[in-house]
């Protein structure tokens, strides 16, 4: 596969006005300029004709498959708002990759997404990592589990005082994390001295606190979702006490602490944008909080959470944070680069460099330009639009 004339966009650094893309068995071969193109490519060659070659697009943050288009309970399945304490759910079982939204991520150039549980419960459950291409979904897996989804402030509240159960304040949302994580912990001891002490026996197998134990460890990260900037200062409390990595999502009044997240050098899965100011907490929703996080030096991503913004306009919510001040460049990066070195993909996916995945996206214009039109999509060299 070559993909030639057009201004590539490799979220390596640099940006090649005129230049290929070249890729061979689902993996990027070559990207230069087109001086430096290679000489009898023997597939498919995709003429830019002047547009931009990009990246697919990568969404940090949605429940995409989790809730069916168009469809009430029957297809509802991303909330298991039953238990305040869930973290043995795994994304991979709820997805239904035939779902119409899937067609529409690639028609839109988004080619991965972190996918997962809703916020109704402080520990919500385990994300994937998925390609948006397949029937199956075992096949469309970059990394499962890839996060550990946490919930603080309105949500968990509103959910469980309808039940009249707890958490019904933003205290005992904490501390339901808390008493998890020590069980946990103490589960891990039991385990390890089961391990070196022949005479004593493992504890019982127990699904909640084994799928813990990798948070523990930091091998799986915290996706905390957090709006006001109190509930992320209890998300950074509670990750620093267990010695867990975090990653804040949505953030929505992340730019009234912005300095204080560079210095604690925990990234922001900003969004969504698309949408109103539907409860207190989105009170002090701005479209300027990705520019203002990224100026103080946060690492920030863009996503669409969907379906509160549908999965298509991703770039739409990344041009949104260019007129509010962000750099066109920065915001081509948190929907590309950002996101994947966030989630820990970035070897696999967004940015276009030789060994990666041959996900590329070619657009008419520059893809943040509201004008643009997704010309051609491809996904590990396959075209799919």
């Amino acid at each position: 596969m070559l993909i030639q004339n057009g201004v590539v966009h490799t979220m390596e650094g640099f940006v090649i006005e005129n230049g290929f893309v070249a890729a061979r068995d689902g993996k990027i071969t070559a990207v230069g300029p087109m001086s430096a193109l290679p000489v009898g490519a023997d597939g498919p060659v995709i003429d830019a004709a002047g547009g931009h070659i990009v990246p697919g697009f990568v969404d940090a943050h949605c429940h995409l498959g989790m809730f069916g288009n168009g469809l009430g309970f029957e297809a509802d399945d991303g909330n298991e708002s039953t238990d305040p304490c869930t973290p043995h759910l795994r994304a991979i079982d709820a997805v239904n990759p035939l779902d119409r939204y899937f067609q529409e991520a690639r028609e839109g150039g988004v080619t991965t997404v972190l996918t997962g549980p809703g916020s109704a419960n402080p520990i919500a459950g385990q994300f994937a990592a998925l390609k948006t291409d397949g029937r199956w979904v075992d096949e469309m897996i970059l990394r499962a589990p890839v996060s550990m989804k946490f919930a603080l402030g309105e949500n968990p509240k509103s959910v469980y005082n309808e039940r009249k159960e707890a958490p019904v304040t933003r205290m005992a949302t904490a501390a339901i994390i808390r008493e998890n994580l020590s069980k946990a912990l103490e589960y891990m001891d039991k385990q390890s001295k089961a391990e070196n002490d022949p005479d004593m026996d493992m504890p019982d197998f127990d699904a909640k606190l084994e799928a813990l134990v990798g948070v523990l460890r930091g091998e799986l990260p915290v996706h905390c979702h957090a709006h006001r900037a109190d509930d992320i200062a209890t998300a950074v409390r509670i990750c620093r006490e267990f010695g867990l990595r975090l990653v804040v999502v949505h953030g929505t009044e992340g730019h009234l602490i912005s300095e204080l997240l560079a210095r604690e050098n925990i990234p922001v899965i900003t969004g969504p944008c698309l949408t109103d100011r539907c409860k207190p907490e989105l009170m002090n929703q701005t479209i300027e909080n990705p520019a203002l996080l990224s100026r103080a030096g946060v690492k920030v991503a863009i996503c669409t959470d969907h379906p509160e913004t549908p999965i298509q306009y991703l770039p739409l919510c990344a041009a949104i944070a260019v007129r509010a001040g962000m750099d066109e460049e920065e915001a081509l990066a948190a929907i590309t680069i950002n996101p994947a070195v966030i989630a820990g993909l970035e070897k696999r996916v967004g940015s276009l460099a030789v060994g990666k995945d041959a996900d590329v996206v070619v657009t008419s214009r520059h893809p943040l330009d509201w004008k643009s039109r997704v010309e051609a999509v491809f996904i590990g060299g396959k075209q799919v639009k």
